[in-house]
């Protein structure tokens, strides 16, 4: 378990199973501004571990053989909170630039009156992903009113 100075729990990676590290690799590093720390193939087995700023933040798994199932119990999506909302538009950029689905037209708010929001999109397996900023994000229309919009995509 990892916690913060003040004993705050924290989330400390993330793994996530993927169909094709040759591809999932370069989008989560694109994407997200990580950097590949370590990765190994050992008798057919492959991986990659990612960092940001010295922090291992994501670890891919090369060992699904199928497109993610929203539909199943389990994850629902993954949200990464970004320093700005600029921050949160440089990454749409280089998502449109991969050709990615980015739903809702860009940047929304989490529901009515709320500053904060960001951007909700899929990785190459179908994974639901969120970039946010805490504020900033009150400037378009929630995409379902008061229901949280990182709830229904």
């Amino acid at each position: 378990m990892t916690t913060t100075a003040d004993g705050i729990l924290q989330t400390g990676h993330i793994g996530l199973n993927v169909t094709d590290l040759d591809r999932s690799v370069p989008f989560y590093t694109r994407v997200f501004g990580l950097r590949v720390q370590t990765e190994g193939k050992d008798q057919g087995r492959r991986w990659a571990f990612l960092e940001r700023d010295g922090r291992l933040v994501l670890t891919l798994w090369q060992r699904s053989h199928t497109y993610f199932a929203a539909t199943s119990a389990g994850l629902h999506h993954l949200s990464f909170q970004a320093a700005s909302l600029d921050e949160v538009r440089a990454a749409e950029a280089v998502l449109r630039d991969l050709g990615a689905e980015i739903l809702h037209g860009g940047v929304v708010p989490h529901g009515e009156n709320t500053a904060s929001g960001g951007i909700f999109f899929t990785d190459p397996d179908g994974i639901r992903l969120e970039i946010y900023a805490p504020d900033g994000a009150d400037t378009a229309a929630a995409p379902y009113g008061a229901a949280p919009t990182c709830g229904f995509f």
